[in-house]
């Protein structure tokens, strides 16, 4: 029984799983002195420990993301599903913009009229406003319409931008008045000024009052002074407009640099030169072109103050009431008209792209 014992408890120990610490076998007790086993039984080879099992090699499958729509979190997504909310935009512009400016440019290759189509002419519309002194003395009077209009919204909406934007009491209600013309009819503005210049009308009776003027100045019956007097209605009515265009660039320009100035000895004026016009120079740009291409288009004004036929004897007519008057009517000439539109829309092109380039310019 003695021997029997003694061989079960030294299996035991041989047995044991590898690892196991001093004072962790089952007979390890608190009389040992190094808690290590006993000598294993030579007739009994010791066990080797079984290696750890190999992890299989794990295959990642790739996901389209296009298809499961993991990449947003949206189930089912699909790639054409962003161009479903483009679709609505894009038809507007293809039918509104798009297909109006390639049917205009087909349009002035013929000689069609209102009641009645056209067959192909090639150029000989564009070759017919060449030769057209009309078409000229509308040219010259839009491209000076923009030689004064231009600088005038460029520079005086830049200052009353300074004015308005220092915080003193009630400095608000002079913002509103100064921008109140801009959400105004252009029809309205321009019969409002109708009646202020007209020969009976209120500056004419002040001046006559104020001993001035010995007659009415024919403001609306001169075509000289009726393309100034749409000039004068024009700038009045963007003034309030870039005005905030010129405010938004002026919250963007720091503080300290007019303090350091002013600590140099700088003026007002010599701040205004060195420090605003610099920062601001982007914005003047964009507003440049911006008049620049409404000038272009300017025929309200004109229409109000000098009526259909612009002015005595036509003198005062711009590009677009050229357009309107020789496509318009029983004999409307459609196509001709388109020519006259296509030329003006690569002077305005011209211009554009001319303030383009100065941004760029200014850039580098």
């Amino acid at each position: 029984m003695t021997s029997g014992t003694a061989r079960s408890k030294r299996t035991k120990r041989t047995t044991a799983p590898p690892g196991s610490g001093s004072g962790s076998g089952p007979d390890s007790g608190p009389g040992s002195a190094s808690g290590s086993p006993s000598d294993p039984d030579p007739a009994q080879p010791p066990s080797a420990p079984s290696p750890s099992p190999t992890p299989a090699p794990r295959t990642t499958r790739r996901i389209n993301p296009r298809r499961t729509g993991t990449d947003t979190g949206l189930p089912h997504r699909r790639w054409w599903t962003p161009y479903l909310f483009l679709l609505p935009g894009l038809v507007m512009v293809v039918l509104f913009s798009l297909w109006p400016f390639v049917n205009t440019v087909i349009l002035s290759l013929t000689d069609a009229q209102i009641l009645r189509g056209g067959r192909f002419v090639g150029l000989e519309n564009y070759g017919r406003a060449l030769d057209d002194p009309d078409f000229w003395t509308a040219t010259v009077n839009s491209v000076v319409y923009l030689a004064v209009v231009v600088p005038c919204l460029v520079l005086l909406p830049l200052a009353l931008a300074v004015l308005v934007q220092r915080k003193v009491p009630g400095i608000g209600f002079f913002r509103s008045a100064f921008y109140t013309p801009v959400i105004a009819s252009a029809v309205v503005v321009g019969l409002i000024w109708q009646w202020v210049l007209r020969s009976d009308g209120l500056v004419n009776t002040v001046f006559e009052k104020l001993h001035l003027i010995s007659g009415p100045v024919p403001f609306l019956t001169d075509s000289t002074m009726l393309l100034v007097s749409a000039m004068i209605v024009t700038i009045w009515k963007g003034l309030g407009y870039y005005m905030v265009f010129y405010l938004a660039a002026l919250g963007n320009v720091p503080a300290s640099l007019y303090e350091a100035a002013a600590l140099d000895g700088a003026g007002a004026v010599r701040r205004f030169l060195s420090i605003t016009i610099p920062s601001v120079k982007p914005m003047m740009l964009l507003v440049g072109t911006l008049s620049a291409i409404s000038a272009l288009r300017v025929f309200t004004e004109i229409y109000i103050l000098g009526g259909e036929s612009g002015g005595p004897g036509g003198g005062a007519r711009t590009l677009p009431f050229l357009i309107r008057q020789v496509g318009l009517g029983f004999a409307g000439e459609t196509g001709y008209a388109a020519a006259v539109s296509i030329l003006l829309f690569l002077l305005t092109l011209a211009f554009s792209l001319l303030g383009h380039q100065l941004s760029k310019g200014d850039e580098q």
